[in-house]
């Protein structure tokens, strides 16, 4: 099948990349014309496990080709994915103008019939504004051509998007043309082969999923961190609980794991969003307004256990900092507590020394030569003349360090843990102060 992708990001590459692995020709467009050429470079603007060789592979094989050409993206396919960014606006709320653009230019330059394709994330109702909006510009063509809007959203964790993509736990499909539902779910036939994946739905239900799901893993994970602050106090240790629940196959184990709060592109956005279209609807949603509440408080707690370690205040004091992606196997920094980790820090007057192994370019992008910030190539390297340690993102080179070696180099023998990578005891064994969150 031919397949045009609009957006060229995380969604919009992945998409592109894994539909043209399985045989078809897709051709991606963007506006962005230097991010269009490093790609037609094999050059990946984001980094995801895999991607690089996928994209390069199926240039080379002739069924992925790139493009800032929007008659021409337009006129390639029957499926027109829109994969646009929805950023959120002041209010919380998701800004459409981006996927409304899309709707828009496909609408100037479609010839014949066309299925749009929701990827991006976007609030209940968005399916009705793009059909709206091709219509209008369709009747000020003066043409009456036949399309069909469908809700379509991604389930990709990053740092696994490919395995997501390519082996789906489900296929959402939202739409009220069976025809329509029949394509779609032809097109996703190579993913769908050794069990029936496909959902369908009607499209507001299919754009409600997407929030829904980001919305209950959010939940769980500032529920454990609400737990893991109750455990602090009443002397409890939080992992021993989270293995305690998680044994329990109505709970298990995926996204219970107590930390410093999530972050990305994805949770903080869309449970803002999502609270943003109930108050729309006049209903006060309290559980989505405590899940943002939470983490937002979460963020804090290293910095909190920091201070109360030095209660005479930190400034002059350089602090190690191990992890600044918001999760492994990325190096996407929005939303990061380590952010908010650092800033506190050279706010009060600290240092940071600050490693991981893919997000170095991005915290350069976004901090520049900030002073009291020094950029570390290696590991090691940022544990120089360090007095403590903070680990903020679970990489899996972080899980098994020499505690001898560091109970040496740090100057004051004290680790702050925001991930709960190690074994308590190990640590103390070792002559160093450990604080953890929720131990």
């Amino acid at each position: 099948m031919k397949i045009t992708v609009f957006g060229s990001g995380y969604v919009g590459l992945v998409t592109g990349a894994c539909l043209a692995e399985v045989g078809n020709q897709v051709m991606c467009m963007d506006v962005d014309q230097h991010k269009i050429e490093q790609l037609k470079q094999g050059i990946i603007p984001i980094y995801e496990p895999g991607l690089e060789e996928m994209v390069k592979d199926n240039q080379a094989a002739g069924r992925l080709h790139f493009t800032t050409d929007v008659k021409e993206a337009v006129d390639f396919g029957l499926f027109q994915f829109v994969a646009v960014g929805t950023p959120p606006d002041e209010d919380g709320s998701a800004d459409l103008k981006y996927v409304l653009a899309v709707a828009k230019s496909v609408a100037e330059h479609m010839s014949d019939y066309k299925i749009i394709v929701d990827k991006s994330t976007v609030p209940v109702g968005t399916a009705d504004k793009v059909k709206q909006t091709v219509l209008d510009v369709l009747a000020q063509r003066g043409e009456n051509l036949e399309f069909d809007v469908v809700s379509n959203p991604e389930f990709l964790k990053e740092g696994s998007a490919l395995d997501d993509f390519m082996k789906p736990d489900r296929i959402i499909i939202g739409t009220d043309n069976p025809r329509t539902a029949e394509l779609l779910k032809a097109l996703y036939a190579p993913f769908n082969r050794s069990r029936e994946r496909v959902i369908n739905m009607d499209i507001r239900s299919a754009e409600l999923t997407k929030y829904a799901a980001n919305a209950m893993l959010a939940t769980k994970i500032s529920f454990m961190n609400e737990l893991a602050n109750l455990a602090e106090r009443l002397g409890a240790d939080i992992e021993h609980v989270r293995h305690g629940i998680g044994s329990d196959s109505r709970i298990g184990y995926s996204f219970i794991y107590p930390g410093c709060g999530y972050g990305g592109s994805c949770f903080p956005k869309d449970v803002k969003a999502l609270e943003r279209t109930a108050k729309e609807m006049g209903y006060h949603a309290e559980l989505l307004s405590a899940v943002e509440n939470v983490n937002d408080r979460q963020k804090y707690r290293l910095f909190e256990k920091i201070s109360a370690h030095y209660p005479d205040g930190v400034k002059g004091k350089v602090f190690a900092l191990w992890g600044l992606a918001f999760k492994p196997n990325t190096d996407d920094m929005r939303e990061a507590p380590s952010r908010v980790v650092l800033e506190a820090l050279i706010e009060a007057g600290a240092s940071v020394q600050a490693y991981d192994p893919e997000a170095m370019h991005e915290a350069q992008r976004i901090y520049g030569d900030k002073a009291g910030l020094k950029y570390c190539p290696k590991q090691n390297e940022a544990l120089e003349t360090a007095d403590a340690l903070i680990i903020v993102t679970e990489w899996k080179q972080f899980r098994s360090p020499d505690f001898e070696q560091l109970s040496q180099q740090l100057k004051d023998k004290v680790i702050f843990d925001g991930r709960n990578m190690y074994e308590p005891k190990m640590v103390k064994q070792a002559g160093l102060q450990y604080y953890a969150i929720g131990r």
